[in-house]
């Protein structure tokens, strides 16, 4: 922070392109952008004035965030992120309400991302409802430069700054330790994993979102698994479901799950900060899942936590040696883009971001009230085209389902949402 304030508008602070940001702008395309979408419900109204104030001010108190690509030559070697002092753009927007303003505020949070060039590459749009649905916030994230547990705090803050309310994040919750059982066999990652079928894809590129409630999975007290393992359980059967009705061939599943061990408090680093790791399911484990859930679950677990456990950089060491910066950030983002396509075929089936339990109140006072549901959506970009994202709020599970254009239509989402839900409910066994 003392660097920052020293720092002279004639002279801003600039920070090299971190590995993940790097991979991410060298890949980057127009037709599907990288964008995560975050909606937070309200049961009342915001004044547009304060919130602009106290939305400044988070920015202000979370410097990283107000951040912009700096301009360079062509050969320079690295990308370069340029902090400034104040927002380049107003960052807070409120469309004129109607029936289709938060369809519309969704749509432009997955087709139009934040520019790299203007600082910061995030929007929220305010969006009032009738007078008994309240307010939706709508964040709109550069995934270049963002992530969305990172840009939640800045909103955390921001509420705090506007209604008075604590909103220190919560105690994670206290999991007693349990010994690890051995690893069980699991599918090997040289083979390429099992694709979504496709459904009924549109005559447009671009993604769609399907945002739904459901309630929270029960789980037995005392269980060696977690509600994360329940969730993906239930994706890698909705997967195969769906893939089996569609007439897709049985083959092994790899689901990628970011992994997040940042502190939620006022230090919490605001960048790209998770790390990838994939959970991978074999077909006759998923298949023999209505008689065999609880063994199903206890392996998830041990995969998740052994994945958890593992020291590994954020996208795999082939990603840093990648990004050295040897050669031209050009000619490294031409052989990025190349290496992208090749390497299509074993990308993993789908990718399960779990929020988890939202540990901030989002308490925005009296007349704006408390969040009642948050959703995420995280890019699905073909080859996955398809992406799960969770989250809890108020003892309610908030799925959102985000697809590619080119891989299913809106019926199929609708379809997907029918099958997580009943996938997860067969998750709750009770021995």
């Amino acid at each position: 922070m003392t660097q920052l304030e020293n720092v002279t508008p004639r002279t801003p602070q600039r920070l090299p392109f971190p590995v993940v940001d790097e991979v991410a702008r060298h890949c980057r395309q127009d037709e599907e952008p990288e964008t995560v979408h975050i909606e937070v419900r309200l049961p009342g109204r915001l004044d547009p004035a304060r919130l602009r104030q106290a939305f400044g001010e988070a920015l202000r108190r979370h410097p990283r965030v107000l951040m912009r690509e700096a301009p360079g030559p062509w050969w320079r070697r690295r990308y370069e992120w340029e902090l400034t002092r104040a927002p380049d753009v107003e960052v807070v927007s409120f469309p004129r309400p109607g029936k289709d303003a938060l369809r519309d505020a969704r749509t432009r949070a997955l087709a139009q991302a934040p520019a790299l060039s203007l600082s910061p590459p995030i929007r929220l749009e305010v969006v009032a409802g009738p007078q008994d649905e309240g307010t939706a916030l709508v964040l709109t994230v550069n995934h270049v430069a963002l992530d969305g547990p990172a840009c939640l705090r800045v909103l955390a803050t921001a509420a705090e700054l506007y209604g008075g309310k604590d909103n220190s994040p919560a105690a994670p919750p206290v999991r007693a330790a349990t010994a690890e059982p051995p690893a069980a066999a699991a599918p090997s990652h040289w083979s390429p994993p099992a694709r979504v079928a496709p459904g009924t894809p549109g005559p447009t590129p671009g993604n769609d979102v399907l945002v739904t409630e459901l309630p929270l999975p029960h789980r037995p007290k005392g269980s060696p698994y977690t509600v994360n393992d329940q969730l993906m359980v239930a994706t890698a059967l909705t997967v195969a479901h769906w893939n089996r009705d569609h007439g897709a061939r049985p083959r092994p599943l790899r689901i990628t799950m970011p992994v997040d061990d940042r502190p939620r408090d006022a230090t919490m680093p605001i960048g790209n900060g998770t790390r990838l790791v994939e959970v991978p399911f074999t077909p006759d484990e998923l298949s023999e899942a209505t008689t065999g859930m609880p063994g199903l679950l206890h392996r998830t677990a041990t995969r998740t936590r052994a994945l958890k456990s593992l020291p590994r950089p954020q996208l795999g060491h082939g990603a840093a040696l990648l990004t050295a910066p040897v050669l031209p950030v050009p000619w490294r983002g031409a052989l990025a883009r190349t290496l992208r396509r090749a390497a299509a075929p074993w990308t993993s089936t789908t990718l399960l971001s779990n929020i988890g339990r939202i540990p901030y109140s989002l308490d925005f006072g009296e007349e704006a009230g408390r969040a009642h549901a948050v959703w995420f959506s995280a890019p699905a970009r073909m080859p996955r085209g398809l992406t799960f994202t969770t989250a809890s709020t108020a003892g309610r599970l908030h799925l959102a389902l985000r697809w590619s254009h080119s891989l299913l239509g809106p019926g199929d989402g609708a379809r997907l949402r029918e099958l997580f839900a009943h996938h997860l409910h067969a998750t709750e066994v009770t021995r």
